[in-house]
C-alpha cells in the first residue's frame, strides 16, 4: 500500500484516547495497582450491564432494580474520577495522592449506604420525606462528590453552571427570582430528592448512560481497536484522494466515517487530523483553512448516526422514545451537513487551482477492502438491529461480539492480552468520565423537578415572545450558543431541554425537531470562538493560529447555523412527515447548499471564478448566498410563504444573478 509524506494514507492512526485525554483534560497514567483495580471495575460494569440488559440473573435469587443497579454503577466507577483526574494542575500524574485516595473511598463508602437502601427507600418513600437523618448525610456527602466530579471532568465552568442549580430549591420562594420562582424545600428534602429519586442523580442522563451509552462505548472502543480507523481513513483516501481538493475531500469523508462510530469530537480530530491535515497542507491548503475543515468534519462525530455520541442517547430518555428514532431523525440533517462541506471544499479548491492527489500515491480500493471488507458486516448488523429490530440496548454488544470474532479470524490485527487490557483501561477512562459529567447534571433535572417550575417557566416564555414562535426559536438558539459556550454539549442540551423545550412545545413546534434543534445549537461551541475546542485542537495539528482557524471554521461550516432552523420549519427533515415530502425538501436544499457555498467561496459551479465578474464579485456572491438560502429555506408551517412560492423567490434572485455572472466571468 503506498504512503505519503507526513501523515498519508496508509500509516497507522495514534493511538486510541479516552475523551477526556482527547479534550485536553490532564489525566493520570496510572500504577500497577491502581491499574488493575481500574481494570477489574471496569469489567464489572460491563458485567453489569449485560446482565441488566440481557436479562440473564446472574445473581441467583436476587434481582436487581433498575435504581439498584444505576447506583451500582456509580460505586463502580465514580470513585475512579478522584483517581484518573487530578484536582488541580500542580497536582502530580505519576501518583495517587491521599487526598485523591480519601476522596475515592468516601465515593465508595458512601455509594455503599446509598445503594443498599435504594429499595427501603423506594418502599417507603425517603425520597418525598422521612429518610433518615443519616441518609439525608449521606446525600449531602454525595452531593459535594458530585460537583467536585463535575468540575474535574467538565471544568470550572460546567461545574460553577450547574451547582448553584442544584440548591436552587432552597431558595425557590424568593420573590427575586421572578418566573424561576416555585415550590421551596428544606435541605433534608432536597438531599434526599436528589439522591433517591429518579429524577435527579437517577434520573435521565445516568440512565441514558446504564441502558445504551455503556455498549455503544464497548462497539466504538473495540472497532477504533481492531484497526478500523486506518481502515476508514485508507477507504476515504482510495474514493476521494483523486478529486480536485482531494486531500480536503478525504478529510471530510473520513471523520464523518469515524465520527459515525466514534460519537467524539476532539477524539475524532486526533485521529483522522494527524493524517488528514498534512496532506492537505502539502496539496496547497492553507493551514488554518486546512485546521479549520477538519475540524467542520469532525464536528460531525455528534451528528452522523448510527453512533452520535451520550447526547443522542440522553435525548432519547428525554423524549422516551428508542435511539433508534433518535439517529433515524438524525440521518438528514446530518447529510446535508456534509454535503455542505463537500461543496464548500470543492468551490475552495476550484476557485485557487487545487488539484487531487496522483493515484500512485493512493491506496488501492481493492486492496483496501480486501483488509476491511468485514467491517461492512458488522455495521450492517448494527444498523439492522437499531433500526429493525428496536433492540438498541443490545445491538452493540452483537455488533461487537461479531467484530471481535471476524478481526481474530480474518484480521492481521488479533487480539493478545495487552489489546485487552489497553481496551478495558480505556473503557474505564471513558466511563469514569462520563459517570462524572452525567451524575452531576442530573442533579440539574432534579432541581427543576422538585421545583415544579419548569412549565410556569414555558409559559413566562411564550408571554415574552409574543407567542411568536420564530421569536421564542431565535431566543433558544442565542440561549443554547451562550451557553455551549461554557458547558459541554450534554450539559447544555440537558438545561435546554428543560427550560427551552416546554416552551417550544407549547408553540406548537414537533417535539423531535425541537430537541435535534437543542442539540444543534448546544454543540456549535465546538467550532465557534472564543471556546472552539474542535478548532483549536486541529489548528495545533497544523500549526496555525487558533483563533483564525476559530473563525475559518465558522465560515467553511456555516450551514450548521441555519440547518437547525430549517428541521424546526419543517419536521420532513426529521422524518417527521410523508417520505415524498422529505425527498423533495432534502433535493431543494442540496441546491441551495450549493448556491450558498458558491457565493461564500466565489467560485459557482457552472458558472466559474467571480473574480473574473471584476466589481460585480461581491453584489453577485451576496446575491447568490441570499437566493440559495431562500432556495434551501423550507416553505409551510411557520414561514408565510408555500414551498413553491418559495422556490420561485429564490430561483427569481439566482436567476439574473446567474446569467449576469456567467455574462462577466465569459467576457472577463
Amino acid at each position: 500500500m503506498a504512503t505519503t509524506a507526513a501523515g498519508g494514507p496508509g500509516r497507522d492512526p495514534p493511538p486510541a484516547v479516552a475523551p477526556a485525554e482527547a479534550e485536553g483534560l490532564r489525566a493520570r497514567a496510572l500504577t500497577r495497582g491502581w491499574r488493575w483495580l481500574l481494570l477489574v471495575a471496569t469489567t464489572l460494569t460491563i458485567f453489569l450491564c449485560v446482565n441488566q440488559q440481557f436479562v440473564l440473573r446472574f445473581f441467583i435469587g436476587f434481582t436487581p432494580l433498575n435504581t439498584e443497579y444505576y447506583y451500582a454503577l456509580v460505586l463502580v466507577m465514580l470513585p475512579f474520577v478522584f483517581v484518573i483526574f487530578p484536582a488541580n494542575r500542580r497536582a502530580p500524574l505519576d501518583r495517587v495522592p491521599w487526598p485523591d485516595a480519601a476522596l475515592f473511598l468516601l465515593t465508595v463508602a458512601v455509594a455503599v449506604l446509598l445503594m443498599s437502601n435504594i429499595r427501603k427507600a423506594a418502599e417507603l418513600g425517603w425520597e418525598f420525606g422521612g429518610a433518615p437523618g443519616w441518609i439525608v448525610w449521606c446525600g449531602y456527602a454525595m452531593w459535594a462528590l458530585l460537583m467536585e466530579a463535575l468540575r474535574r471532568t467538565g471544568g470550572w465552568g460546567l461545574m460553577l453552571s450547574v451547582a448553584p442549580v442544584t440548591v436552587y430549591p432552597l431558595f425557590a420562594d424568593s420573590a427575586w427570582l421572578g418566573p424561576l420562582k416555585g415550590t421551596q424545600s428544606t435541605a433534608a428534602q432536597a438531599s434526599a430528592y436528589h439522591m433517591l429519586s429518579v429524577e435527579s442523580l437517577l434520573g435521565i442522563p445516568l440512565q441514558a448512560f446504564a441502558e445504551t451509552v455503556i455498549g455503544f462505548l464497548v462497539f466504538g472502543t473495540a472497532l477504533m481497536l481492531t484497526g478500523a480507523g486506518r481502515f476508514f481513513i485508507n477507504l476515504a483516501f482510495a474514493l476521494c484522494g483523486t478529486f480536485r481538493g482531494g486531500a480536503a475531500k478525504v478529510g471530510i469523508f473520513a471523520s464523518a466515517l469515524l465520527g459515525m462510530m466514534s460519537g467524539s469530537i476532539v477524539s475524532n480530530v486526533l485521529t483522522a487530523g494527524t493524517m488528514t491535515i498534512p496532506v492537505m497542507k502539502r496539496t496547497g491548503f492553507r493551514a488554518s483553512y486546512a485546521a479549520a475543515i477538519e475540524a467542520c468534519a469532525s464536528t460531525g462525530a455528534v451528528l452522523a448516526p448510527p453512533v452520535m455520541g451520550a447526547t443522542a442517547f440522553v435525548m432519547a430518555q428525554f423524549l422516551n422514545v428508542s435511539y433508534a428514532a433518535v439517529a433515524a431523525a438524525a440521518a438528514i440533517p446530518a447529510f446535508l451537513y456534509y454535503f455542505g462541506l463537500f461543496m464548500q471544499v470543492d468551490a475552495y479548491a476550484a476557485r485557487h487551482g487545487l488539484k487531487g492527489l496522483r493515484r500512485e500515491e493512493l491506496p488501492r480500493l481493492g486492496a483496501t477492502l480486501r483488509e476491511g471488507w468485514y467491517y461492512a458486516f458488522v455495521i450492517a448488523l448494527l444498523v439492522f438491529m437499531l433500526l429493525v429490530m428496536k433492540r438498541e440496548s443490545h445491538a452493540p454488544f452483537y455488533a461487537t461480539a461479531l467484530l471481535l470474532a471476524l478481526n481474530q479470524a480474518f484480521s492481521r490485527e488479533r487480539w493478545n492480552r495487552g489489546t485487552v487490557l489497553k481496551f478495558l483501561e480505556l473503557n474505564g477512562r471513558t466511563f469514569a468520565e462520563l459517570i462524572g459529567i452525567l451524575a452531576g447534571c442530573g442533579l440539574l433535572i432534579g432541581a427543576f423537578s422538585l421545583t415544579g417550575v419548569v412549565s410556569s417557566l414555558a409559559n413566562d416564555m411564550l408571554r415574552l415572545a409574543g407567542n411568536n414562535a420564530l421569536l421564542l426559536l431565535a431566543m433558544a438558539a442565542l440561549t443554547s450558543l451562550v451557553l455551549g459556550l461554557g458547558l459541554t454539549t450534554t450539559a447544555c442540551y440537558i438545561f435546554l431541554a428543560i427550560l427551552v423545550g416546554p416552551a417550544l412545545e407549547k408553540a406548537g413546534l414537533n417535539r423531535m425537531a425541537i430537541h435535534m434543534f437543542v442539540f444543534y445549537w448546544g454543540m456549535l461551541s465546538s467550532i465557534t470562538p472564543p471556546v472552539a475546542i474542535a478548532s483549536f485542537a486541529a489548528a495545533g495539528i497544523a500549526g496555525a493560529p487558533a483563533m483564525k482557524t476559530g473563525w475559518e471554521s465558522m465560515v467553511v461550516g456555516s450551514i450548521i447555523y441555519f440547518l437547525p432552523f430549517f428541521f424546526v420549519l419543517n419536521p420532513a427533515f426529521v422524518l417527521e412527515g410523508p417520505w415524498w415530502e422529505t425527498f423533495y425538501l432534502t433535493v431543494s436544499t442540496m441546491a441551495g447548499v450549493v448556491f450558498i457555498c458558491g457565493g461564500i467561496q466565489g467560485y459557482q459551479a457552472g458558472v466559474g471564478d467571480l473574480r473574473r465578474a471584476g466589481s460585480l464579485e461581491w453584489p453577485l456572491r451576496l446575491a447568490l448566498i441570499a437566493g440559495g438560502a431562500v432556495l434551501a429555506t423550507p416553505g409551510g408551517g411557520l414561514m408565510p410563504l408555500t414551498p413553491g412560492e418559495m422556490e420561485l423567490s429564490g430561483a427569481a434572485v439566482l436567476a439574473p444573478a446567474l446569467a449576469l455572472a456567467w455574462w462577466r466571468v465569459r467576457a472577463g
